[in-house]
């Protein structure tokens, strides 16, 4: 359930050809734009006189648009684009069907998994809009991060971390499925080693 403040609830339809006609797309885009998405809509639009915040911030405005999608398997460089091309900070309700999840951009585009609007969950805490924001990137992007692993560190910084383990949980991934077929002892031993050291600092990243 996405639980914000009515205040700042606008549900205001986007004619889609007007939309995608004012951002800068290949032509692979733009025909991804016209077949996979059906609707979009601004459904809100968070700003620190529409909340009462009592803080200032370099983040003026998060709008949250809703896409509804004509198929689950979509263009995710539509999302890019728009973000990307956007002054404002976006979070994307992706809709299709009785399915729903959540995208974000921050650095890159991060999603949640897909789930059905009463498993949805997304709220606005904090004092500014940038504290806002940063828990609208937790919430979708560092979703997954372990108890603790937060302490002392930015959001920019987590994502990075977050990014780390997943490229070393790949390395690993794929270093054993090597070993596994090698048939020299030596060189199996080496690819050993190697998997052994990778999993020593995929274990002291998880365990700050």
């Amino acid at each position: 359930m996405i639980s914000l403040p009515e205040s700042t609830r606008l549900h205001r339809r986007m004619p889609k050809e007007a939309f995608y006609g004012n951002l800068q797309l290949s032509p692979a885009v733009k025909s991804a734009f016209v077949n996979d998405l059906e609707r979009i809509y601004i459904e809100y639009g968070l700003s620190k006189e529409n909340l009462h915040l009592p803080l200032d911030s370099d983040v003026e405005v998060i709008y949250l648009m809703m896409l509804e999608l004509k198929k689950m398997e979509y263009d995710p460089r539509i999302l890019e684009a728009i973000a990307r091309q956007n002054p404002h900070r976006l979070i994307f309700l992706l809709v299709y069907e009785d399915q729903v999840r959540l995208a974000i951009y921050q650095g890159k585009l991060h999603t949640s998994d897909w789930l059905l609007e009463s498993e949805l969950k997304l709220t606005a805490d904090g004092q500014s809009m940038r504290e806002i924001w940063d828990s609208f990137v937790e919430q979708i992007a560092l979703k997954e991060e372990q108890p603790g692993a937060q302490s002392g560190l930015s959001v920019e910084e987590r994502l990075k971390r977050q990014e780390r383990i997943r490229k070393l949980e790949q390395s690993i991934e794929k270093t054993e499925a090597v070993a596994w077929k090698e048939k020299q002892p030596h060189k199996r031993f080496e690819l050993h080693q190697r998997v052994q050291k990778l999993k020593q600092e995929l274990e002291d990243l998880k365990n700050g």
